[in-house]
């Protein structure tokens, strides 16, 4: 089976590296991605309406699966809703953004594990931005609180996972979560979610980071003298690899807290992390990762875009904030990679792919799961990276 699998990936491999078509414009590009997103995202929404509490994740054995709450992808689905109510203002879109985000209301008081930044900022966080519902306000407060129960003064970190033999895991992923707190310290004016984000960021800045700045994806530090006792890439290819996802996540995450501090230091970071993932000699032509950049069965093995998502996502903010030459390349980068993503190779035809919009995401491979998939996180990051390049250029929907 698993055969069957590598052989599929790579005929993929081959068909979507050879995939350019840079004569198109990017308007028109952004469209058709933002409105296949659309026709995609209500009939999921139609498909769950009357199922309490469900929500999209992926497609297991040919089948929509679904989650509830508490799963650390929760938040993802309401988010795109929220994107394109943004985006086309339709009345319905509205009504399922609502729908969908109440159904994590209770994850305001989830204390056990790092995921609530993922699961609220996502869902609430964008519908408050849009509507200043005073409601969504409390809720994101709340959680912000939640959160914070997991950090940790002497080791300067938020613990991220309660499983394991680690004493205290810290993964690279977890800074993906610092937007809620440091949302939380302007809204409320209490510096301490502030000050738990930056001393988060800066602990994983000095001891996730290897010399060619990739990441590993697991910090585990010692409880009692706050030094970092095991450094390990679990959902990559080996300790030493650098887990596509993983990556994305960094630039990502440094890109965030560059905008929302100010402070420079974040800003390097996150350009040194954008030169590794950008210039590293395993990325494919059409700049769409494979699922790890040391995977030793490249280029036969499955692409991950989820990672192209997120990364696109990040460089178009990234051009934006940084204001050296580098900036140009930054905005260009992602394009190339939007471009891609919103080819037929990866772009779901209307009505296919149980719903999902992006094809041929990876979830975590070295535990045989979600495999050459859609993934609902890629699903939201894409149309994040499309409303982040429609805002940039000044498109406007009723102009199309």
């Amino acid at each position: 089976m698993n055969f069957i699998i590598t052989m599929i990936t790579w005929g993929m491999s081959l068909m979507s590296s050879s995939y350019t078509n840079n004569t198109e414009p990017i308007e028109t590009v952004i469209y058709r991605g933002l409105d296949r997103s659309v026709s995609q995202t209500i009939q999921m929404a139609k498909k769950l309406e009357n199922e309490v509490d469900k929500l999209p994740r992926t497609i297991e054995n040919g089948k929509l699966k679904t989650i509830n709450c508490f799963c650390w992808c929760s938040g993802f689905f309401p988010g795109e809703l929220w994107y394109l109510c943004e985006y086309t203002r339709n009345p319905q879109i509205k009504k399922y953004a609502k729908l969908y985000t109440a159904r994590l209301e209770k994850v305001q008081y989830v204390t056990g594990h790092h995921d609530v930044g993922f699961m609220l900022y996502c869902s609430y966080g964008n519908g408050f931005r849009l509507t200043a519902n005073k409601k969504y306000k409390k809720i994101l407060e709340q959680g912000a609180r939640s959160l914070s129960t997991r950090y940790n003064p002497t080791i300067k970190a938020i613990r991220s996972w309660d499983f394991g033999s680690w004493q205290f895991p810290v993964i690279i992923d977890n800074m993906m979560n610092l937007e809620l707190l440091t949302w939380a310290g302007k809204e409320t004016g209490d510096k301490t979610f502030y000050n738990i984000a930056t001393d988060h960021a800066n602990t994983t800045m000095n001891n996730h980071f290897r010399e060619d700045y990739s990441s590993y994806h697991v910090v585990s530090y010692d409880t009692i003298t706050g030094l970092a006792e095991r450094k390990q890439t679990f959902q990559g290819s080996a300790d030493e690899s650098a887990w596509a996802r993983g990556q994305a996540w960094a630039l990502y995450g440094y890109t965030m807290m560059a905008r929302e501090t100010g402070d420079k230091s974040y800003l390097e970071q996150a350009k040194k992390v954008a030169s590794f993932v950008m210039d590293h000699p395993n990325m494919p032509v059409d700049k769409v990762p494979y699922w790890d950049f040391d995977a030793p069965e490249i280029p036969n093995t499955p692409r991950d875009a989820s990672s192209a998502a997120i990364m696109a996502s990040a460089l178009i903010e990234l051009s934006q904030i940084d204001k050296s030459a580098d900036s140009d390349k930054y905005l260009s980068y992602a394009k190339e990679q939007i471009r891609s993503l919103t080819s037929p190779n990866y772009l779901a035809e209307e009505g296919t792919n149980c719903n999902f919009i992006l094809k041929h995401s990876t979830g975590h491979f070295r535990g045989n799961s979600e495999i050459d998939v859609p993934i609902c996180y890629a699903d939201y990051y894409y149309i994040e990276a499309l409303m982040r390049l429609y805002k940039l250029l000044g498109l406007n929907n009723e102009d199309k």
